[in-house]
C-alpha cells in the first residue's frame, strides 16, 4: 500500500476575466505520511490557492488532487466535506478560533461537526491540548491567550481528528521568532507522533529549512529550493 497520503498532477489554475490570470499552470507533488514539505515563492505566486486546492476549498481549471488515493473531483460535495474532516486539518496565520468557545471547546469543534458526543470530544480536545503544552490553558477563551498560545491551540484542533496532512498557510507569519519557534516544535512532536504529514506555506526561510523538503512555487510550477 502506498504512503503517499496527498498528491496533485498537472495541477492548473485560471481565474477568468477581461484578463485571464493564470496563478498555477502545471503543478504536480506528492506527500507521504509523516513527512514535512514547505512551500516557498513570493507573494502572489499562488501559493495559497495551491493549498486551497490541495484542501478541496476550490477547484482547480486542470488537473487532479488525490487525497489517500481518491481524487476530490471524483468525490460528491459531502463527501469532500468528509475528507476535509476526517483526512486532512487546516491551520492558518490567523488562528481563526471561536470567541466565545473555551480551547477545548474550540479544539473539540471538528469533532462535534461529525456529531461526536460532547463528553469524548472535550476528552479528546484536552488529550490534544495537552500534546502542544496548553492542558493548563484549557478552560480559557482565545482572548485570554498569548499570540503563540492561541496559534498552538488551532494546531491542536487540526491535529484532533487524526489527520493524515495537515494544510498550514503561513502559521507562524505573526508571531516573534521565539514564539514561532514554539509552534514549529509542537508541530514537529506531532508529526512525529502520529505519523501526520504536514505541508507548510512560509515565508521564512529558516524555518522551511527545518523540514524535510523545500519546495519553490515559480511561474506557476513547484521546483526543489
Amino acid at each position: 500500500m502506498s504512503d503517499v497520503v496527498l498528491s496533485c498532477r498537472g495541477l492548473k489554475k485560471t481565474y477568468q476575466g477581461p484578463a485571464p490570470v493564470h496563478v498555477l499552470l502545471n503543478v504536480d507533488l506528492e506527500v507521504r505520511a509523516g513527512e514535512r514539505v514547505a512551500i516557498m515563492g513570493r507573494s502572489g505566486s499562488g501559493k495559497s490557492t495551491l493549498l486551497h486546492l490541495l484542501g478541496g476549498l476550490d477547484f482547480a481549471t486542470e488537473g487532479v488532487v488525490v487525497v489517500q488515493g481518491r481524487a476530490l473531483n471524483e468525490m460528491s460535495e459531502k463527501e469532500r466535506g468528509n475528507t476535509r474532516n476526517r483526512t486532512l486539518g487546516f491551520v492558518y496565520q490567523f488562528h481563526h478560533l471561536l470567541p466565545e468557545f473555551t480551547a477545548e471547546e474550540n479544539v473539540a469543534m471538528p469533532l462535534w461537526i461529525r456529531r461526536m458526543d460532547r463528553g469524548t470530544a472535550l476528552a479528546k480536545a484536552r488529550a490534544a491540548l495537552k500534546e502542544v503544552g496548553l492542558a493548563a490553558r484549557a478552560a480559557h477563551l482565545p482572548g485570554e491567550l498569548s499570540g503563540g498560545e492561541r496559534q498552538r491551540c488551532a494546531f491542536a484542533r487540526a491535529m484532533v481528528t487524526a489527520p493524515a496532512c495537515v494544510l498550514a498557510d503561513e502559521p507562524t507569519g505573526n508571531l516573534d521568532t521565539q514564539t514561532a519557534d514554539e509552534v514549529f516544535e509542537a508541530m514537529v512532536r506531532l508529526s512525529n507522533a502520529h505519523g501526520t504529514a504536514f505541508v507548510l506555506v512560509t515565508h521564512d526561510a529558516a524555518l522551511a529549512a527545518r523540514t524535510e523538503r523545500v519546495l519553490e512555487l515559480k511561474d506557476g510550477a513547484l521546483h526543489p529550493a
